[in-house]
């Protein structure tokens, strides 16, 4: 660190003396790491300006339907990051994964019903996905609430597409008295991340590919557990191991089968079969 600089940041971090403690050592590594990362890159001042710009221009394409800072987020690893030292638990317990920027409310729908209810019911391949909501001791969790949402066969989500109803391909279910859970959908599919902004502006700028592999989006919660935000994605997908999101964990990944009849189902089906094990609320390390 250059002679100058180090007056500068010593004058930052001596008046960072807020009444929020844990806010005063957020911002004083922020700042000491922001000073560490300027000493070594040493950008331009056109540089940095434009990096400015970036930020702005990223905050202004946030809307309610969709976030760009969680996709920028997403693209440069950060939150699959933040996500891996705030889920600490059991060996056992179903690892979290991050959110996405496309969550939105899911209509309450009784179990075994059809999240799909646009045409890409009829041109994508049906699926039934099932499962339980346990503890780590496998305890059965009756009563536990799983939100789902997912892209269409093209790869958007209601939330990005005006011909799409809301609440297509989105479902919030109650497990049964044995936890268990089930719908009917479409196979989900690998897509790409918008890229008409910021964020994907950035994927190409360094020679990324904008692609996510298929998946499932999980928000599961249950009285006394903590709540869970996982994926599910699919075996055999190209993407796997260079998810845009960096977001594939490998106990997250399952086979789909091939089936015909049963679960209500005419004709053949793929099923997924998935179970989420949830983590006491008074969870200590070593328990």
């Amino acid at each position: 660190m250059t002679q100058t600089s180090r007056p500068t940041l010593t004058r930052v971090l001596s008046q960072v003396n807020g009444p929020d403690p844990r806010l005063n050592e957020i911002v004083s590594a922020l700042v000491a790491h922001l000073h560490a990362f300027v000493e070594e890159v040493r950008p331009t001042e056109r540089e940095w300006l434009a990096g400015l710009d970036f930020l702005v221009e990223t905050g202004k394409m946030c809307t309610p339907e969709r976030n760009e800072l969680i996709l920028l987020s997403d693209m440069l690893g950060l939150t699959t990051a933040v996500d891996d030292v705030n889920h600490v638990g059991p060996d056992n317990m179903t690892p979290s994964s991050v959110e996405g920027p496309f969550h939105s409310p899911a209509p309450e729908r009784d179990l075994g019903a059809w999240i799909s209810t646009g045409p890409e019911r009829h041109r994508a391949v049906p699926t039934v996905v099932h499962g339980q909501v346990l503890d780590c001791d496998g305890t059965p969790l009756p009563g536990a609430h799983v939100d789902l949402w997912q892209a269409d066969d093209a790869g958007l989500y209601d939330t990005q597409d005006a011909a799409q109803d809301p609440g297509n391909l989105r479902g919030l279910f109650t497990t049964d008295a044995d936890g268990r859970y089930w719908f009917r959908t479409i196979r989900p599919s690998s897509y790409p991340v918008p890229t008409d902004g910021t964020g994907g502006r950035l994927l190409s700028a360094i020679g990324r590919h904008p692609m996510r592999p298929a998946h499932l989006h999980y928000r599961v919660t249950a009285a006394g557990y903590r709540p869970l935000t996982t994926h599910v994605f699919l075996a055999g997908d190209p993407y796997l191991d260079s998810d845009a999101a960096y977001a594939v964990k490998e106990e997250l990944i399952c086979r789909p089968r091939e089936r015909t009849g049963g679960w209500e189902m005419d004709g053949p089906y793929e099923e997924i079969e998935f179970d989420l094990k949830l983590v006491p609320l008074d969870w200590k390390d070593g328990r």
